[in-house]
């Protein structure tokens, strides 16, 4: 089977092991899933990906558990500020205990409860679309003398 089989698993073996591969299963499931990718993370390459869908908003870390709980919570309040009495979920991708192995990643939130109308949806995502993504680190200042810019971004 390829990776876009029909399979949930079938995607899941594919990208296991390698820094998000939880992205890429939330990306491929079927249905009305919106996906945020890597909207927290930390130089560990732990990552925090956001999905909003029926079930509500879904915080999805990626990484050492240890780590990504705390960057998990950051999320969820921000995240709560904005949606309101919308349902948050946490889901921690791992082998571990309380933990949802990436080859299950896709059939957990099939399951998950039905707890918005699809018109709900596209109104929470809309809001959390003002959040924004991350927020990558980008040095201030000007440039440097010797630096070259890229040559599609040249000013006319």
């Amino acid at each position: 089977m390829t990776a876009t089989g029909s399979s949930p698993g079938a995607t899941g073996a594919s990208v296991e092991g390698q820094v998000a591969a939880a992205a890429a299963v939330l990306q491929s499931m079927r249905g009305n899933w919106v996906v945020t990718p890597a909207v927290a993370f930390n130089r560990n390459q732990d990552l925090v990906h956001r999905v909003i869908g029926r079930p509500g908003v879904v915080v999805v870390g990626e990484g050492v558990p240890g780590r990504t709980v705390g960057l998990m919570a950051q999320e969820r309040r921000r995240v709560a500020r904005v949606v309101g009495d919308v349902p948050i979920y946490d889901v921690v991708v791992g082998d571990g205990d309380g933990q949802v192995p990436l080859r299950k990643l896709q059939t957990h939130f099939m399951k998950l409860p039905r707890n918005l109308k699809p018109a709900q949806v596209n109104a929470v995502e809309a809001r959390l679309r003002a959040l924004g993504g991350a927020n990558v680190p980008m040095p201030k200042g000007p440039l440097p003398k010797g630096a070259k810019m890229p040559r599609g971004a040249r000013p006319r």
